[in-house]
């Protein structure tokens, strides 16, 4: 008789091993969507500052043309200010073209320019206008005109709101499965556990006596999942990273890091809330009402 409750009592032991793929694959597609959109917001904004500014100089004067150049580096709004002259605008142009115009013209058609890139706060119509009327105000004798392409600066903007806010919303619906999903799994794995929890009440355990080992037993597979899926998305970024070079200019340690804390609160917070849930429940419940 003893062996056979021992029996029973081995085959009601928690088995929390499904529970913690189950939830590491979900955090671990959390996790890829995160990355997505925290990319893909870092990403617009490494495009927006690769969108040069060019002041044209009427003014070939050394010292003015040094003292336009402190005045837009010292704006809170610049970031590699560079001074052209006409050789180095004729290398820029002859590889950004192609080929070599000076077989064709004598003399360099191309005017010295001072180059700069905005911030990507300022990378909109309104800012950029400011911007240009700002430096004309001060310099416009020396300046003949402060050119950018006004045409991708709107194009981007309008596309990057657009697409920003349908990723948000795809990523809002996301995190509400994630949520459910995980929820999901944690109680699952509780109801094959049932019977354990109505027996230990019914042998006079308490109920934080039973609750508390399993939240903390929630908190560890908790971290366990989250510590599974952030390993698996981290090789997955490196891989990528080596595949597409490209990634690598907008990856941020301090995003990424934000990303893994996140997936540790989601994967702890919800297997611990669905299993204290799950714990009370089945506790509440009358011992008919479990088959």
């Amino acid at each position: 008789m003893a062996k056979e409750g021992a029996s029973s009592l081995k085959r009601s032991k928690p088995n929390y091993i499904y529970s913690i793929i189950g939830v590491s694959l979900v955090l671990l597609i959390m996790g890829i969507m995160g990355w997505i959109f925290l990319n893909f917001e870092r990403a617009g904004q490494v495009f927006k500052e690769d969108i040069k500014l060019q002041a044209f100089l009427r003014t070939a004067n050394k010292d003015t043309i040094g003292q336009i150049q402190q005045y837009i580096a010292h704006q809170p709004y610049a970031k590699d200010v560079q001074y052209v002259n006409k050789e180095s605008a004729r290398q820029i142009w002859n590889k950004d073209n192609n080929e070599d115009w000076a077989k064709i013209l004598d003399a360099n058609p191309l005017p010295e320019s001072i180059d700069f890139f905005a911030k990507a706060a300022y990378v909109n119509r309104d800012s950029l206008n400011k911007i240009s009327a700002d430096i004309m105000a001060v310099y416009g004798n020396q300046i003949t005109e402060l050119k950018y392409p006004s045409d991708l600066v709107n194009n981007v903007n309008d596309k990057a709101s657009k697409f920003g806010l349908a990723f948000l919303v795809v990523a809002v619906i996301l995190c509400l499965i994630v949520m459910f999903s995980i929820d999901n799994t944690i109680r699952l794995a509780m109801f094959s556990n049932r019977f354990l929890i109505k027996t230990m009440q019914m042998v006079g355990a308490t109920r934080g006596f039973i609750t508390k080992p399993m939240d903390l037993k929630a908190v560890i597979n908790g971290l366990i999942s989250a510590g599974i899926s952030i390993v698996l998305l981290f090789i997955m970024i490196t891989w990528l990273e080596n595949q597409v070079p490209q990634l690598k200019l907008i990856h941020d340690v301090t995003l990424n890091l934000i990303l893994f804390g996140g997936m540790i609160l989601v994967g702890v917070g919800i297997s611990v809330i669905s299993t204290h849930r799950s714990v009370r429940k089945y506790l509440k419940m009358k011992l008919d009402d479990l088959y």
